[in-house]
């Protein structure tokens, strides 16, 4: 079992000042929901507690920048709507969720991305990795090395979703790893980003669990 606090420190340190970092369990009871708070669909009980976990996390956070606690529905894509001046992102694993806000003021968009240490599946390979990030996996450890890649383009995706509001496959982005960082470059066009522009993140590994982060 994660130790949760360890790993909203873990998470809390990928990510500049300013960024308020909380975590929740989904495998507990699943906290109340405010009105407008909903899934969506059929949600069975392991999504409720998933949903219900990650909504009392980003809450949690927003009180701990001094801001009210108030509902996060779904909005496009299945994102949180956040409220006007704030901005964050929710990620959770079967046994953690971490959610990380902060306001607007100068920060644009922030994704966070939870994996469980492990590989990525060899069957994901050609929907994940443009073929030179195949070409860049190292021949020891290549699955943990594209689980990162994976977990990299997530963070990503959620940092620029409030900005373009537009879903973007895989392939719309290259990563490049190194040591505690990793580079998302632009493949296309695509509201404020030309091709070629580059997003900066961190990674880390932390209670069995990989923690990537971007910031804009």
């Amino acid at each position: 079992m994660p130790d949760l606090a360890a790993l909203a420190g873990t998470a809390r340190a990928l990510l500049p000042p300013g960024v308020a970092v909380r975590a929740a369990d989904p495998r507990a009871p699943a906290p109340p929901l405010l009105q407008g708070e909903t899934p969506g669909g059929r949600a069975v009980d392991r999504r409720l507690r998933e949903f219900a976990a990650g909504r009392a996390a980003a809450r949690a956070a927003m009180v701990a920048l001094g801001l009210p606690e108030v509902p996060l529905p779904m909005g496009a894509h299945r994102a949180p709507h956040w409220p006007a001046g704030v901005v964050g992102s929710i990620t959770h694993s079967d046994t953690a969720c971490l959610a990380a806000v902060a306001r607007t003021d100068s920060i644009w968009g922030i994704g966070i991305d939870l994996e469980p240490q492990g590989r990525l599946d060899p069957d994901l390979w050609d929907t994940v990795l443009r073929p030179e990030e195949r070409m860049d996996l190292p021949r020891e450890g290549a699955g943990f090395q594209a689980l990162l890649v994976f977990s990299a383009k997530e963070a990503a995706y959620k940092a620029q979703h409030p900005l373009t509001r537009t879903l973007i496959d895989f392939h719309a982005l290259r990563v490049r790893l190194a040591p505690a960082t990793f580079t998302a470059e632009w493949q296309i066009d695509l509201g404020p980003f030309r091709k070629g522009a580059v997003m900066e993140g961190r990674h880390a590994l932390a209670e069995d669990h990989l923690l990537t982060a971007l910031v804009l």
